[in-house]
């Protein structure tokens, strides 16, 4: 089977995170400003940040424990994925937790000239992450306390079918011709794919441990899949659902892979690892660590490059900031305080301008 893949102006959610890009307004004139949007998973927030100005300019409420979050494709719109969940994170004893409350389950839907929350589309228990459709009509959500993932209409805003898979689903991933949506599953240390006609699995990819986020390869058929306690990125073909090689990233008790972002030109890729701050370029062809900026960040996760490629930007949970890395040099521009627990993050262009692009 050929399935075409991601175009770089949209990426999988992981753990997600994306790149989406505009380039002119509908007069042809400059770029748009630049917004990047996180998911603030303590706060109950979305964060507005301005890079360039290297401030926060707005703060949206969205509900309980905002994850994984994307742009529409005409920038009106952003959807984030909110559950009642309790967050159990490292070193928590989970029995002692409060039990889940799902009437805070769902994705939230965000007005982005208004900056307001505007609806939240039912999504089954416990959504973390999702990646939206190419033609834009679908939602597709990782559930992870119930092990399944649902397709969400955005049309509607209701769920139209949903099939079972492997325990805790995060990462999803989209084929460019809509055809396979994939998610990782990271107890059962699997990788599946699903027909997105019928809903149902059609195969099953091992990875190493503990699978966090899906990346389509824009230049192969490929995919690769960033493996936490593995410290490993998994490669597989998106023809035969074969594993191509295992590309080691360092020692897996310091190397936690967890978001992946591609250039522009998916060359390459950028993978934050988690507890070791670090940020790492990947030549994913040749299966080889190009460069490590190191110091990016405390536990960085969410991964987004800027609509030039020329920055990456991370979110550093407990560090309550994002940080700005200038490409070229490797070097840290800049931290951004944002509070809370940054955990996604989106770049895309300015809201007002964007709406002007597509009327």
């Amino acid at each position: 089977m050929n399935i075409e893949f991601s175009a770089p102006r949209r990426l999988p959610a992981l753990v997600l995170v994306g790149l989406l890009c505009f380039g002119r307004t509908a007069a042809g004139g400059d770029s748009a400003a630049e917004r990047l949007y996180v998911s603030d998973e303590s706060g109950g927030n979305v964060v507005v940040v301005d890079p360039a100005a290297g401030k926060v300019v707005a703060t949206i409420a969205v509900g309980r424990r905002p994850r994984g979050i994307a742009v529409s494709a005409d920038a009106s719109r952003l959807y984030v994925a909110l559950s009642g969940s309790p967050n159990g994170g490292p070193n928590v004893d989970e029995s002692k937790l409060p039990p889940p409350d799902r009437r805070f389950d769902g994705i939230g839907v965000v007005d982005l000239q208004s900056h307001k929350l505007i609806n939240t589309f039912p999504s089954n228990a416990d959504p973390e992450t999702f990646a939206i459709s190419h033609d834009g009509k679908t939602l597709y959500t990782s559930n992870e306390d119930t092990g399944m993932l649902s397709a969400i209409d955005l049309g509607s805003g209701t769920i139209r079918a949903s099939v079972t898979v492997g325990s805790e689903p995060e990462g999803v991933a989209v084929s460019q011709d809509d055809r396979i949506v994939y998610t990782a599953c990271e107890t059962s240390n699997q990788v599946y794919a699903i027909d997105t006609r019928t809903m149902k699995v059609v195969a099953t990819i091992a990875t190493t441990a503990r699978p966090r986020s899906v990346l389509l390869s824009t230049r192969s058929h490929s995919g690769y899949v960033t493996d936490e306690f593995g410290g490993s990125i998994t490669v597989f073909s998106t023809e035969d659902y074969k594993v191509l090689k295992t590309i080691a990233l360092g020692d897996p008790k310091l190397v936690r892979p967890m978001g992946i972002v591609a250039s522009a030109d998916g060359r390459l890729v950028y993978v934050t690892t988690g507890r070791a701050g670090t940020l790492l370029e990947i030549d994913p062809a040749a299966g080889a660590i190009l460069r490590t900026f190191d110091a990016v960040g405390k536990r960085p996760w969410g991964v987004a490059l800027s609509r030039d490629g020329r920055k990456a930007y991370t979110a550093n949970g407990p560090g309550g900031d994002i940080s700005v890395v200038d490409i070229a040099s490797g070097h840290v521009d800049n931290r951004i305080t944002v509070g809370g627990s940054p955990w996604g993050i989106v770049s895309a262009a300015a809201a007002a301008t964007a709406t002007a692009h597509v009327q």
